[in-house]
């Protein structure tokens, strides 16, 4: 019976384009993120005292949801 290795390295470069696209990809979630959280605080603040308080949130809470 025969071995047969299944391992063998990396193509030159592949691990750098690698790292590169997770960074990218790293950053884009970020800003998704980021964004959402924008979207939300914005659409809270326009919303009413007692609106807020309805959901059980007052105008201190919505700067620090997304956080």
């Amino acid at each position: 019976m025969a071995a047969v290795e299944t391992t063998r390295p990396a193509p030159y470069g592949a691990i750098t384009t690698y790292r590169a696209i997770n960074a990218l990809s790293n950053v884009a979630l970020a800003f998704r993120a980021w964004n959402d959280a924008r979207v939300t605080r914005k659409a809270l603040n326009k919303l009413s005292d007692r609106e807020l308080d309805d959901i059980g949130l007052c105008r201190g809470d919505i700067e620090f949801i997304g956080r």
